[in-house]
């Protein structure tokens, strides 16, 4: 599948019993920090387990853009020569970067404290989504943005030639402000501070200390405050990226809701700042177990195992939760819809302003396949009907996001009648083998012409 082109039309049927191993790619968070901070070490990065969705591979080409040597062999294995912090040339071409939010925002943070100017676009998505949240804090070390009206894309960032540290806090809870703040302070003198009030997912900080940041974490009545002392030289690593628990999401969910279903999905990350969903799950009564508990590379894995769980109840999802779980919420009402009673799903406004508005899409799909749904501006409510009772039947659009598209096409596998959506290509960005993979489990999704 591809993020670019014609449009991919898909309907997912009933499925028989899902079964067997899902061997979900690649950490796509940990995959686009792998490469940024890789090219702002000197020596080499070796990366094994990188997700190669189109998003990360935009993210490549970006690295190689501002100087680094980015390189894949014929194993799979991606080696990242660096620049060092500050060293980043300047792109002759614009960089494009496709439908990732998360790609652009963090690679503006690590280019904004050097003297050097970029110009970023993305597609029709990704240029409809807003960056003054980023240039807006990149704007106190000094960097300039220059962007259409509301802070989108196409945007030009002249980064500040004489860069000085900022402390900032986060105003709403996002990984990708956080993160884009402290890559930016790497390259400005003294200390760097962020202060969030919600945690939200760690990834920068925790591979910042691995590649030989002076980085701290406090908890105070301010929130969550993170220290970073700037102009560090970076030590190249080693990284094997763990599986995404984003993707795991899909195999899960559809494995819960399909009669019979027992599927294994091995080596996922369970990072507590990105495991929310999970214990969601197992909250609405998910027969969802953790095996083979362990360590790698600083984060904790595990080989989820998921089965056919007919009495889902509807519960209301703590709201301090939602930042564990944000790109999760599409397919957990899914899941909700298939429970007995209403699951609620507050403190997520951030799901406003993703690749879709994604409760607007959820709701509007889950309606037409005869589901009842509440929403306003930072929550919804799914009232679930119970295995067995879920009509659907509906067409629903993807709005060039692959989350959404993803959902309902694990949610035709379990309803009384087929669901399509109108454009499965964007799958690409985050999980390119997802057809195939599913297909492997007994899932039966048909490509339409």
């Amino acid at each position: 599948m591809s993020g670019h082109g014609s449009p991919i039309p898909m309907t997912s049927h009933r499925a028989a019993p899902l079964s067997g191993t899902a061997e979900v790619p690649g950490d796509k968070s940990i995959s686009h920090r792998s490469l940024i901070l890789g090219a702002m070490c000197v020596g080499e990065t070796v990366i094994t387990g990188l997700l190669e969705g189109q998003d990360v591979l935009d993210t490549a080409r970006a690295m190689r853009a501002m100087g680094a040597e980015v390189t894949r062999d014929e194993a799979g294995t991606w080696r990242v020569q660096g620049v060092g912090v500050g060293g980043f040339a300047e792109p002759d071409q614009v960089i494009d970067c496709g439908n990732s939010g998360t790609g652009v925002r963090l690679i503006m943070g690590a280019m904004a404290t050097s003297p050097i100017t970029a110009t970023f676009t993305g597609d029709a998505s990704l240029n409809k989504r807003p960056m003054a949240r980023v240039t807006d804090p990149l704007a106190l070390f000094g960097a300039r943005a220059v962007g259409r009206s509301g802070g989108r894309l196409p945007m030009t960032i002249v980064g500040a030639e004489h860069p000085v540290p900022v402390r900032y806090t986060v105003p709403v809870p996002s990984a990708q402000v956080k993160s884009a703040v402290l890559l930016a302070g790497l390259n400005a003198p003294g200390q760097t501070v962020v202060i969030e009030r919600e945690a939200t997912r760690d990834h920068t900080e925790r591979m910042l200390a691995g590649f030989g940041a002076a980085i701290t974490t406090q908890v105070t009545e301010e929130g969550r405050v993170i220290t970073l002392t700037g102009q560090p030289e970076l030590q190249p690593q080693t990284i094997a990226v763990p599986r995404d628990p984003s993707s795991a999401a899909f195999p899960v969910c559809a494995a819960l809701i399909v009669p019979g279903s027992d599927v294994l999905v091995p080596n996922i990350g369970l990072n507590p700042t990105r495991a929310g969903l999970f214990e969601t799950l197992r909250d609405m009564g998910a027969d969802l177990t953790y095996e083979n508990l362990r360590e790698e590379g600083g984060e904790p894995v595990a080989d989820l195992r998921a089965r056919f769980s007919p009495d889902l109840r509807g519960i209301e999802v703590p709201p301090e939760r939602a930042a564990s779980m944000i790109d999760e919420y599409p397919v957990l009402s899914v899941v909700a819809a298939f429970a007995k009673g209403a699951t609620v799903m507050r403190g997520v406004k951030e799901l406003r302003v993703k690749e879709s508005d994604r409760i607007e899409a959820m709701a509007t799909g889950l309606r037409a396949g005869g589901i009842t749904v509440e929403d306003g501006p930072d929550w919804w409510i799914v009232h679930g009907r119970g295995h067995g009772d879920v009509p659907g039947g509906q067409t629903c659009e993807s709005h060039l996001d692959h989350r959404i598209a993803m959902s309902f096409l694990v949610m035709g596998m379990a309803t009384q009648s087929p669901v399509s959506v109108d454009d499965a290509s964007p799958i690409a960005t985050s999980f390119p083998i997802f057809e195939r993979l599913m297909a492997a489990l007994g899932a039966d999704i048909r490509r339409r012409t």
